[in-house]
């Protein structure tokens, strides 16, 4: 398929300046960071006016953490959906254009022996809850905290039943631009993010802490530590009780591109559209690439997500996606992780889908 505009040219047919464009995506399954690794992006906009670069690349780590807090102008990011919402809460011109549901791995552990068996075990005890004192957005806080309360108050207890206990980590989470040749499109190397649980996995091994919450990465961590799920959050029935960093995924762009090129906007979006319909076709590839990009081994992929997570890469706007936003958007200003309220739904931004999926239509 071509959805390329030619050089130069809008879909209006108005002459155009050439336009630097910069992305930027996380260490979870996206139709996006697909696109990125087999070059789809490259060739669909290969001739033309645009130019893209990635932020992870670039030498100015201010630069780099528009990754988590959306400062860069005419960005695009497919990732967890905590750093937008906390970008948007300070005023950033940032536009929703895509959502993607992803179930993942969401557990307690304990270590075996502890006697700590069910969520109501966990009433007195300490829970590990890291602190990320040098990073513009602290969604791992957020993370883990959604995660607790979820198991607390699936069994009537709440904040006040447990003792948080903070887990310092001063690394910064934008680290150094990636060596050349690094097999991901993310941020992240595997060894960076395995160094980074570090922390948690020594609180539970001396005892600082009796429990962890951990994501999609710590499924690994799970089986090292042979430990006990006090609480699989991920089996919970109820959609809105898996809310998380994770789902849903969200995908964004910085306004002032949406408004100046939306012809940019849409094609961009294409090709993360027919990425994800070529992952549907080709589940194992698909997963190899999640693999690569989540810094996991590739056996653990259907455990840290799903064995259907090649399936719903696509993105979409639903009422019930919106919805499932705007829950997290509230749970954030609840705890004090934003400060300002506002509308999800008038931060989505419909037309670019819209077009995104003619364009692909029409390329067929």
């Amino acid at each position: 398929m071509n959805i390329a505009t030619p050089t130069g040219v809008s879909r209006s047919g108005a002459s155009q300046a050439a336009q630097d464009v910069w992305y930027t995506v996380c260490p979870v399954p996206s139709a996006a960071s697909i696109a990125l690794a087999r070059g789809d992006y490259e060739a669909a906009f290969r001739g033309s006016d645009v130019t893209l670069h990635s932020i992870r690349t670039h030498p100015d780590r201010k630069v780099r953490e528009a990754h988590y807090d959306q400062s860069h102008e005419n960005l695009f990011r497919e990732g967890g959906n905590i750093p937008p919402i906390v970008s948007k809460s300070k005023g950033r011109n940032l536009r929703v254009i895509g959502l993607t549901w992803i179930e993942h791995y969401s557990s307690i552990l304990a270590l075996p022996g502890s006697n700590i068996r069910t969520p109501e075990d966990l009433k007195g005890k300490r829970l590990g809850l890291i602190k990320r004192p040098n990073d513009p957005v602290d969604f791992p806080r957020a993370t883990a905290l959604r995660g607790y309360l979820t198991a607390l108050e699936s069994v009537g207890l709440g904040h006040d039943d447990v003792t948080f206990v903070d887990i310092p980590l001063t690394e910064a989470l934008v680290g150094k631009p990636p060596e050349a040749g690094a097999l991901s499109s993310s941020q992240f190397s595997a060894r960076v993010t395995r160094r980074r649980q570090g922390p948690e996995l020594r609180a539970l091994l001396t005892g600082e802490v009796d429990a962890i919450y951990q994501s999609a990465q710590g499924v690994e961590l799970q089986t090292l530590l042979d430990a006990h799920v006090v609480a699989d959050i991920s089996a919970f029935p109820e959609v809105r009780s898996r809310i998380n960093n994770l789902a849903p995924t969200i995908f964004t762009v910085r306004g002032e591109l949406l408004d100046s090129r939306p012809d940019v906007v849409a094609r961009y979006l294409a090709r993360a559209i027919e990425t994800a319909r070529w992952a549907v076709a080709n589940p194992a590839d698909a997963k190899r690439q999640i693999a690569r990009d989540s810094s996991i081994a590739e056996e653990w992929v259907d455990a840290a997500y799903s064995p259907s997570v090649a399936q719903v890469l696509e993105p979409s706007i639903t009422p019930e996606l919106v919805g499932l936003l705007e829950n997290q958007k509230n749970f954030l200003l609840k705890w004090g992780f934003i400060q300002d309220d506002f509308s999800v739904p008038e931060w989505i931004a419909h037309e670019p889908l819209a077009e995104a999926r003619r364009l692909v239509d029409a390329a067929k």
